[in-house]
């Protein structure tokens, strides 16, 4: 964390915006300000395929008290136990079957950074825009303290989720509140909201559809978009996710010209014996293809990007789950991630919620 004196008016670097106040005194210091930043924020990743680094991770992500809701007492002693101490190797070994090898880093890495390297090169000069995670390196503290050291006193916080949780808006923006409480000069901030539901974003994904099964040479009987799922608890207790990727579903449906039945909605990554919120993604394909449904295509709309969920727990796993149980043919649709339609998406979103702070049009 910065301290009290890096956030004090000072003389500023090359790379900031400078200004001097109108009839100002010749001594009066130059400040770094009047600057729009935008943070784009992912979840996060280890910063390598092995035990320690993927224990690391998994510590930080299950400590986060909007992810298990179970009381601290009871709940680190068997954190840092069992699950650490077993989970770490099996999540090692998953990360490692989907790593990057140029460069070394996992594919949610490699596409966060292009989607704020390429939301740069269509914002210009007007706006910076940087990445962070909210679990792992870069965090949002230092991107927080980025923009604000390249004079960003209004700061746009972006989630990178179609769809708000608790679990994932919500403690990205606690995360990045926990930051802006410690700094003395505080910028101005606001945060994304959910774009589920957004004309736009629904016709990115169909699109991505329309284009996966333009290049297969069958035509899959069931459609079946699958969302990371959230403990039964979580969703009892008011958390409106589920109700927002249902309604994801209805519009791609409608866009598609789907009849029913034929697009349905399921959950994975569900973990450990509590009831998380179904129906589950693995058990639904399995009773496909045990009642005779041989062609599927999935696609993942809650994921901005590819990641560990999608690229080696549906698209490698699934897949085998799927072709054992009886079926012949399975086609994965990626996520949006950082291609044209893409980045169409994302930059709308961002030129939306700058409006009043970005002249429309810059």
């Amino acid at each position: 964390m910065a301290s009290e004196t890096d956030m004090r008016t000072k003389a500023v670097p090359d790379t900031a915006f400078a200004t001097v106040p109108a009839h100002a005194p010749a001594d009066h210091p130059e400040i770094a300000q009047g600057r729009t930043g935008v943070l784009m924020i992912a979840l996060g990743t280890p910063d390598a395929p092995t035990y320690w680094a993927t224990r690391r991770y998994l510590a930080e992500f299950l400590s986060d008290p909007r992810v298990i809701e179970v009381p601290r007492l009871l709940w680190l002693p068997i954190l840092h136990g069992p699950i650490l101490t077993f989970r770490s190797a099996r999540s090692a070994r998953a990360y490692a079957s989907i790593w990057n090898e140029d460069p070394y880093e996992s594919p949610l890495r490699t596409i966060t950074r292009a989607q704020a390297e390429k939301m740069q090169d269509r914002m210009g000069d007007t706006v910076h825009v940087t990445w962070a995670f909210r679990y792992g390196q870069p965090s949002i503290e230092t991107g927080l303290q980025a923009l604000r050291e390249k004079g960003c006193d209004r700061i746009l916080l972006f989630a990178l989720y179609p769809h708000y949780s608790a679990t994932t808006s919500a403690s990205s923006y606690d995360k990045a509140f926990e930051v802006l409480g410690r700094m003395r000069w505080q910028p101005a901030v606001r945060t994304m909201p959910p774009y589920h539901d957004a004309d736009f974003f629904i016709e990115a994904l169909a699109s991505s559809v329309r284009a996966t099964t333009a290049g297969l040479d069958w035509q899959p009987e069931r459609i079946i978009a699958s969302y990371h799922s959230i403990p039964q608890a979580y969703w009892d207790k008011g958390d409106p996710y589920p109700c927002q990727c249902k309604k994801t579903s209805r519009l791609l449906q409608q866009a598609l010209g789907l009849e029913d039945g034929v697009l349905m909605t399921t959950y994975q990554s569900r973990v450990g014996p509590t009831k998380w919120v179904g129906p589950y993604t693995d058990e639904s394909v399995e009773a496909l293809a045990a009642d005779g449904i041989k062609r599927i295509l999935l696609l993942a709309p809650a994921f901005s990007a590819d990641c560990l969920e999608t690229l080696e727990e549906l698209s490698i796993e699934l897949r085998e789950d799927f072709l054992a149980a009886g079926g012949t043919h399975f086609a994965y649709a990626p996520c949006l991630n950082d291609t044209d339609p893409g980045m169409d998406v994302l930059e709308r979103l961002v030129r939306r919620e700058l409006s009043g702070w970005v002249p429309s049009g810059s």
